[in-house]
């Protein structure tokens, strides 16, 4: 769908020559001299790159209609993810790499919300935290009590993170999603 750069709002997906974009910001400017112009800051939906473009006022760009579903993770199917569309009972099969670093939070039942253009997976929606229960870690040692003193530990997915000392095994712990680090005990 074509609109013009009038149009543009933060968080609107573009189909442009160089790709598949999202708006991040846009700024209109009306210089004293020449024409009007509009100054973008767009976020490749792909890559994550960022790309400062300018475009005329009124010039026409594509839209891109991202369609978000929400899914239930079922199970790994050999290197795959099987994902069941939580209205319509589809299974779908996703790649690792379309998952991205959301496949280190993703359990059995778990819910997330795939970005789907066209066929191709664009995105993952997770929550901002999850609740994973710390799988191997070395054993907290009692006295040990160093401020800010950190040990990796691993969690039931395969990630690792830096967590306190006074973590064991077993512990179920709060990871914020975004950054991959420990919050607190559940």
């Amino acid at each position: 769908m074509a609109i013009t750069t009038n149009d543009l709002k933060n968080g609107m997906s573009l189909n442009l020559p160089e790709g598949l974009f999202q708006v991040v910001e846009f700024q209109h400017v009306k210089p004293g001299k020449g024409g009007a112009f509009v100054r973008t800051t767009l976020r490749n939906v792909r890559t994550g790159n960022q790309l400062d473009k300018t475009f005329r006022a009124g010039e026409k760009v594509e839209q891109a209609m991202i369609d978000k579903r929400d899914m239930q993770y079922l199970y790994r199917d050999g290197a795959d993810y099987v994902f069941m569309d939580s209205e319509t009972y589809e299974q779908l099969n996703v790649s690792p790499a379309s998952l991205g670093p959301a496949a280190d939070y993703l359990r059995e039942t778990d819910s997330a919300v795939l970005q789907m253009y066209g066929d191709e997976i664009v995105g993952v929606d997770l929550p901002a935290a999850v609740e994973l229960v710390v799988a191997d870690t070395e054993p907290g040692v009692q006295g040990d009590r160093v401020s800010g003193a950190r040990k990796p530990a691993t969690l039931e997915t395969g990630k690792v993170v830096q967590v306190p000392l006074f973590v064991n095994v077993g512990d179920k712990l709060r990871i914020d999603t975004r950054s991959g680090e420990y919050i607190t005990r559940a």
